[in-house]
């Protein structure tokens, strides 16, 4: 019998330098936590780890604009997003700081690939301020993307997904002082040549293209049609942690060159947190471990998740596993206009779930998640939809069901249940599966036959206590052990409804067909879902 491999699931570490608002967890911390959920409910070793990513020049931005440091900036932040996972029930097995540990885990991968020879050192033309004597890479400069023209920043554009190179941009300008003129200037930089891996990224895109999102497939089709860059492990600047190589004295490393690395850390301390032994920063990613690895990225880092990261992988000549997925979302917008923190078009996680229930958040995540193109979040659609398809619904199901109950004598006395009930929860149990799965993972589907089901128990409830001289033992039994598949399939999304209904059945909420063989069950009181002021 073959072995399940445990999967480690990466949620791309968000920036420090801000609080997680409804766009963030829309993508892929929900999504990553719902498919996490699922393998436990199907008894699947599992691994879901995130943490802080620091060293972004957009941590400088950030923190000019607010008036504090980079350094108070980031450790409030670091704060203030595990907050909002935990309030929004996004349950990572461990959020990583950035210590000692993480900082050892970076040095080792990239000493690691400068002792190979990975990187080569460059003369490239930077971006530069005259008046401040700074280059400015990354987030500290805008201007036009020179593959779609959109407004960019340096490094990534995130409207097209291309590369920009060093001096790509477009009429650039300054982040930090908008009125200061952009020139350029020379500097040598240590570069990571991705063209010289064009065969091995060729063949391993064109062997995931078959189940990996239309978007990601056609960029990468996209970019490797063209000469792939060198790509910047060391910039000139100041914020970062210090490089350690001979050849750049006094330069950083790119904030983005962390990123795996950092996801190995963030792996081996989550796994810490499980009482799981893991004896260095990177053993969870060794090869000799074979455990499956999936990132949960946004579309607009997929440049670097998909091409720089699985490249730097492979130039560890075996050392560690490969991503087997890379799940990717597109962007989430507000009232469809993009979310924008400087111009308080914004809605924060942690202030929805202060206003209603999580799992209703979470429900309206699911059903309007954006997975193959930008769709929209409306506080107004939330409300009617969540209580007209979800709320409703159940709660007229659990007063029903309570209603039944009281008829058979109470929650106490055996019901029997049918094959053919049992048949229709393991239908039930492979639907909810095939939706959690990474081949045709689907939250909006998922959160749509939560719907359908809550309504077709709903129904054949009401109909039940609307016919007359019915013996109610059998069909009740039937309905509750449909409800018990219900609450399992549903787990991974509402969270706590699905906590709370398992409380009190007195079981743990299951999502495979041999936790549904029994002939007989018990009904149980079904916890109403809550209401909420609407605005």
């Amino acid at each position: 019998m073959t072995a399940v491999r445990r999967e480690i699931i990466i949620g791309g570490p968000p920036t420090t330098n801000g609080d997680l608002h409804v766009g963030h967890v829309a993508g892929p911390y929900v999504a990553a936590d719902v498919h996490a959920r699922y393998l436990r409910a199907v008894g699947r070793d599992v691994v879901y780890a995130s943490g802080g990513d620091d060293s972004q020049t957009y941590c400088v931005t950030t923190a000019k604009r607010l008036g504090t440091t980079p350094e108070e900036l980031t450790t409030r932040c670091w704060g203030l997003i595990k907050g909002t996972f935990e309030a929004m029930g996004v349950a990572v097995d461990g959020f990583a700081p950035t210590d000692d540990g993480y900082r050892a885990t970076v040095y080792d991968y990239v000493n690691r690939l400068h002792a190979g020879g990975k990187f080569k050192l460059r003369t490239v033309r930077l971006p530069y301020s005259e008046a401040t004597g700074r280059f400015l890479v990354e987030g500290l400069v805008g201007g036009d993307c020179p593959t779609c023209l959109a407004d960019s920043r340096g490094g990534i554009c995130e409207t097209c997904g291309h590369w920009i190179d060093f001096d790509g941009l477009i009429n650039p300008w300054s982040i930090l002082d908008p009125s200061d003129p952009v020139t350029y200037r020379e500097a040598e930089i240590l570069v990571f040549p991705l063209e010289e891996y064009r065969e091995r990224l060729t063949a391993f895109h064109a062997e995931k293209a078959s189940t990996w999102r239309p978007h990601l497939v056609t960029l990468m089709r996209e970019l490797l049609a063209k000469p792939l860059p060198d790509y910047p492990i060391t910039y000139p600047v100041d914020w970062g942690m210090p490089a350690p190589f001979p050849e750049t004295p006094g330069q950083t490393i790119n904030a983005w060159t962390e990123g795996m690395p950092a996801s190995m850390y963030c792996s081996a301390f989550a796994q810490r947190e499980m009482g799981i032994d893991t004896p260095t920063g990177d053993d969870p990613w060794r090869a000799e471990h074979d455990a499956e690895l999936v990132f949960f990225v946004g579309f607009d880092n997929l440049f670097i998740w998909a091409l720089v990261h699985v490249a730097e992988l492979m130039a560890h000549e075996g050392r560690y596993v490969l991503p087997s997925t890379i799940l990717t979302n597109e962007f989430y917008e507000l009232d469809n206009e993009k979310f924008s923190t400087s111009k308080g078009h914004v809605v924060w996680a942690r202030d929805l779930v202060a206003e209603v229930p999580r799992d209703i958040a979470r429900f309206y995540l699911n059903l309007s998640a954006p997975e193959h193109a930008r769709t929209n979040f409306s506080r107004a659609v939330l409300d009617k939809i969540a209580m007209e398809r979800l709320v409703n619904p159940w709660n007229e199901l659990a007063a029903t069901l309570a209603k039944l109950t009281a008829e058979v004598g109470g929650d106490t006395r055996p019901l029997p249940v049918s094959a053919d009930a049992r048949a229709r929860a393991a239908i039930m149990c492979e639907r909810f599966g095939q939706c959690f799965e990474l081949d045709s993972f689907s939250l909006t589907r998922a959160a749509d036959l939560i719907v359908q089901h809550v309504e077709r128990l709903r129904a054949t409830a009401a109909r039940l206590a609307e016919a007359e001289d019915v013996a109610l033992d059998a069909p009740l039994g039937e309905l509750f052990l449909e409800l018990r598949a219900l609450v399992g399939c549903m787990s991974p999304i509402l969270v706590d409804l699905a906590a709370r209904a398992g409380t009190a059945g007195g079981f743990a909420p299951r999502m495979t067909a041999d936790a549904f063989t029994d002939q007989q069950t018990t009904a149980f009181a079904v916890p109403p879902l809550d209401s909420w002021s609407t605005t």
